[in-house]
């Protein structure tokens, strides 16, 4: 069965792009350049296009089966998203796998949580099999931060004290081929989360003890966050990140028991912890 994945050039995507060919499956990737094509691994064929641009879409939908739906956070997220289910609707998709956000609904005024919780409603309102899954913030996002971390012994993300239930990229990954290939997952919505709540003060100790030395938490101060982040994002994105910094500072962005369940019931294994994926990703930066 075919399988088409939007989004399959970036760090989820191109996990679960990993997984489902190790699965046999047979993959095609949406990109829009043709040289990001050429890095695709090998059995996996690249679809030239853009959501943003009607006229691509005949040619990308061409005999999709099953669709792992990920937008990626743009201004355009919304317009992107209800695109690819009303093309996955007209070809007659029979499965679709959806990435979120974790407690979506409890940020409504965040952009691009409240896109997401408006293509869950579409997607609900569609009538072809889905999955949604809605991960908490991913731990390869600190991957990012490295050079401020080894370099400079500071983490910058402003994570708060509340409690973030952050997830690993691979466990995602291993969520979205079950749901793509097993049966049984059917019209649910998951969350995808890890098994303990990080601060930002707790997420800097991690890394401090996997390289022997102090790494500080650069705190709460989202004035200076924000001058920094501009530095290397787009106005709108620093809006945006800086609401849901704030939302997880003030609200956290916490898993329930069931949220646990529901993470192991996907991913088929508890969630990997964050302790070993500093070791994992300390020991990569050092080699």
């Amino acid at each position: 069965m075919s399988t088409l994945v939007l989004g399959g050039t970036g760090t989820v995507g191109s996990a679960v792009v990993n997984g489902l060919l190790e699965r046999g499956e047979a993959v095609s990737v949406l990109t829009r350049s043709p040289d990001r094509a050429e890095t695709l691994p090998q059995g996996a064929d690249a679809v030239i296009g853009d959501l943003q641009d009607p006229a691509t879409y005949e040619h990308v939908f061409a005999g999709v089966e099953r669709l792992f739906l990920l937008n990626a956070v743009a201004a355009t997220e919304l317009q992107e998203g209800l695109a690819a289910l009303n093309e996955a609707q007209r070809v007659g998709v029979r499965r679709l796998v959806y990435l979120s956000v974790h407690d979506a609904d409890a940020g409504p005024h965040i952009p691009h949580f409240a896109s997401k919780v408006a293509i869950e409603l579409a997607i609900k309102a569609s009538g072809i099999p889905y999955t949604v899954l809605r991960p908490n913030n991913f731990y390869q996002n600190d991957v990012w931060y490295r050079d401020a971390i080894v370099d400079y012994g500071v983490y910058p993300q402003p994570l708060g004290g509340a409690g973030v239930s952050r997830v690993d990229v691979r466990d995602i990954a291993a969520a979205a081929v079950n749901a793509l290939t097993q049966a049984g997952h059917e019209n649910r919505t998951y969350a995808l989360v890890g098994p303990e709540a990080l601060t930002g003060e707790g997420t800097a100790r991690a890394y401090g003890e996997a390289l022997g030395r102090e790494v500080r938490y650069m705190g709460d101060d989202l004035d200076a966050w924000q001058e920094q982040a501009l530095q290397m994002l787009p106005a709108w994105m620093v809006y945006d990140f800086r609401l849901m910094y704030a939302h997880f500072q003030t609200k956290g962005l916490i898993a329930s028991e069931q949220d646990l369940r529901d993470t192991e019931s996907v991913v088929g294994a508890p969630p990997r912890r964050f302790a070993d994926f500093v070791r994992e990703a300390v020991a990569a930066w050092q080699a």
